[in-house]
């Protein structure tokens, strides 16, 4: 009788295991969410360019001899791309040409201080589409913001910090009454979100602007004009840099602002609670999570981050404010929202990005450049950001891989983390 010592044969590593680990990396990197995001602004700005050269007056009077010199073409065309995003650096990033280096970073100073208020209305924004709500009245909850801070910085006078502190939370928790409104509708009613969030938005428009022309916010030295009483110096938001630039300490609000909302959505309780909401209402239900109330939470949690945007509006000044001073942020929450892939990062960077457009727009104009020209480069990566599809057509990229390498990678250091 004979026994089969004849073991299974060993598998030899391939020498082509290595290239495909590689190929599958670049493949996670190629079709990751990073690659689309840069590529879609990468096209906005293409198009922009396109429609510099198009308006531009000395592309059109040397492209009538396009055939007999046709460089002078090209260089009309690169001269006038190059002037208007180059003036769009000098005004939002850094000016060579200035006198002095505080006039030299005073442009990138203003990116961050526009900037700001867009973070914080896209962190709004982004929380509510996490949990599976669709926000569309960012300008009546930063006015909402406005009216409550704008009250509390000159009608209660207190010392200085705790003034300012005061001026701020209430501010924050008037814009989350706000947008509670809207959470208790849905869940009560099951109104739909947008339908409320418009209407709302008409509401909060006409009635700020009543109480800025005849109500308790009026300013009599404006006369008929509907403005608000300037705030108390205790209630200001300091300046950072100093009397010589208008970056404030809401930026720095902001900087906290992400960060806890990073926190919010990632490592807390109720975070947990949003995303689950989100991706699946009635699993979560079935899991004995209170849904209706969840929607209540998460719709003021929302109104309250862009209540901060209204704060920086409001107590970033020494003087008042007209019921105009929402400036779009309302709105312009959701492009960045879009275009942050509703992160924390992502929606940092994103707003710093719009920041730096807003900032940059009067010195393309100088060049005479369209201010309409940046409008449309934010369209174009809006439009972009929502239709992976047509980004990955364009450029042949690959599907995103649900578990590559280094997704792979980095879960097991998150899981290694807790279990050590």
């Amino acid at each position: 009788m004979s026994t089969d010592t004849t073991s299974a044969p060993t598998k030899k590593p391939s020498a082509d295991e290595p290239a495909g680990l590689s190929s599958q990396i670049l493949r996670e990197i190629m079709g990751g969410g990073a690659v689309r995001t840069v590529l879609a602004i990468l096209c906005g700005f293409i198009v922009g360019a396109i429609l510099i050269i198009a308006t531009s007056e000395e592309v059109a009077q040397v492209s009538g001899y396009f055939f007999s010199r046709p460089m002078d073409t090209v260089s009309a065309a690169w001269a006038a791309v190059s002037g208007g995003y180059g003036a769009l650096f000098r005004g939002s990033i850094f000016n060579p040409d200035a006198n002095s280096f505080a006039a030299s970073v005073r442009p990138i100073t203003e990116t961050l201080r526009l900037g700001a208020p867009l973070i914080a209305a896209g962190l709004g924004i982004a929380l509510s589409f996490r949990v599976g709500l669709f926000n569309i009245g960012g300008q009546g909850q930063l006015l909402l913001g406005v009216v409550f801070a704008s009250y509390a910085s000159f009608a209660w006078p207190l010392p200085y910090g705790l003034h300012l502190i005061v001026a701020v939370v209430f501010g924050i928790l008037g814009a989350a009454l706000w947008g509670s409104i809207v959470g208790l509708l849905k869940a009560t009613t099951g109104a739909h979100e947008v339908i409320v969030t418009i209407m709302l938005n008409y509401v909060a428009f006409n009635l700020v602007t009543w109480l800025m022309r005849s109500g308790f916010l009026h300013d009599d030295a404006a006369g008929g004009n509907p403005q608000t009483v300037a705030p108390l110096d205790t209630a200001q938001l300091p300046p950072i840099l100093g009397p010589g630039f208008s970056l404030h300490a809401g930026f720095l609000l902001v900087v906290a602002a992400t960060i806890f909302y990073w926190w919010l959505m990632e490592r807390s309780t109720i975070g947990y609670r949003f995303r689950t909401v989100g991706l699946n209402p009635n699993a979560a239900r079935t899991a004995g999570m209170n849904v209706p109330k969840i929607y209540v939470v998460a719709m003021a949690a929302s109104a309250a981050f862009v209540g901060i945007a209204g704060v920086n509006q409001t107590l970033g000044r020494a003087g008042g404010v007209t019921p105009s001073i929402d400036a779009g942020i309302g709105f312009d929450g959701i492009t960045v929202a879009l275009l942050g892939g509703g992160g924390a990062v992502g929606i940092f960077f994103a707003g710093l990005l719009f920041g730096a457009m807003k900032a940059g727009s009067p010195m393309m104009q100088i060049a005479d450049v369209s201010p309409e020209v940046l409008l449309v480069v934010q369209g174009v990566i809006v439009l972009f950001i929502a239709a992976p599809p047509l980004v990955r057509a364009i450029f042949r990229l690959p599907t995103p891989v649900p578990a590559g390498p280094i997704k792979t990678f980095v879960k097991s250091l998150f899981t290694r983390g807790k279990n050590s």
